[in-house]
């Protein structure tokens, strides 16, 4: 088995608070500029920059025995860069609920820590609650907007499908995603059907930008608005309620903004998110 690392740089917001919460945050020795929670031990930690392009030079120099990082945040030339250095990378890449847990519990063997094995076990315990739960309740239909832009004068807002682990979240809190089976075409003007689609093999799928037409034709009942990547707020609420007066969302006025860590940081945040987006979707 490998050692017990001594010195780890998480490259992962996610991964950083886990870290700490699952009792193993003493051996953490530098972060992102992004790694904010918990906020009392983050901010004395070195920092090394965006997940996107850390400072290497920074990284070494806090030399680590490991490092954590992510294939959807952290680029293929930063793993390669720190592992040509001789630095040990473990990318993750949950995508659901289940691999969450499983990263967490690799986590906890990798630490060979029983209080980290406690604590995963506890949150593995509540979401098998929630299974059981969602098996016996309607499913309520959402959507939730990630981003949003313009072309040719039409709207568009980016959403994911049912490959991503926000999907399968709300899926275990028994949520619908109208989008679940969109999958992205490329270019963007294919996406939104205004140009042929082109091939793009090996191209992300998972992420579709979708028309105001889309949206009305899938007539969710709940909009879930994060505060991240995009930052929506009061404003974008109220121009969403008008758009989609035509949707059961619309007419109830059940568009809400809520905290984007809760749907897209994977790790430890789960227990929040358990605790905190049902009220959202009904449950």
């Amino acid at each position: 088995m490998s050692q017990v690392p001594q010195r780890v740089v998480s490259l992962v917001p996610s991964v950083t608070e886990s870290l700490f919460d699952l009792g193993l945050g003493s051996a953490v020795v530098g972060v992102t500029d992004y790694c904010i929670y918990p906020a009392q031990a983050t901010a004395r930690l070195p920092k090394v920059g965006g997940p996107k392009n850390p400072a290497i030079e920074a990284i070494l120099a806090l030399r680590p025995d490991l490092v954590i990082a992510n294939r959807e945040e952290n680029t293929p030339q930063v793993v390669r860069k720190l592992e040509a250095a001789g630095v040990e990378v473990w990318v993750t890449f949950p995508n659901t609920v289940a691999e969450t847990l499983t990263f967490l519990t690799a986590l906890a063997e990798r630490f060979r820590s029983a209080l980290a094995r406690q604590r995963v076990q506890a949150l593995a315990e509540q979401v098998a609650l929630w299974q059981t739960r969602a098996a016996r309740q309607p499913r309520v239909r959402y959507f939730v907007p990630i981003w949003q832009g313009q072309t040719q004068g039409r709207p568009w807002w980016m959403t994911f499908n049912r490959h991503t682990y926000p999907h399968d979240l709300l899926a275990l809190l028994g949520g619908e995603n109208i989008f679940a089976h969109r999958e992205r075409r490329y270019p963007l003007e294919a996406d939104l059907g205004l140009a042929p689609e082109r091939p793009a093999p090996g191209r992300d799928r998972r992420y579709p930008r979708v028309t105001l037409e889309e949206i009305l034709a899938g007539q969710p009942e709940v909009v879930l608005l994060p505060d991240e990547p995009c930052t929506y707020d009061e404003n974008t609420r109220a121009q969403m309620l008008a758009w989609l007066r035509e949707t059961p969302a619309g007419r109830q006025g059940r568009i809400h903004l809520v905290n984007g860590t809760l749907l897209f940081w994977f790790g430890t945040r789960l227990e929040k998110a358990l605790q905190t987006l049902p009220q959202w979707l009904g449950g």
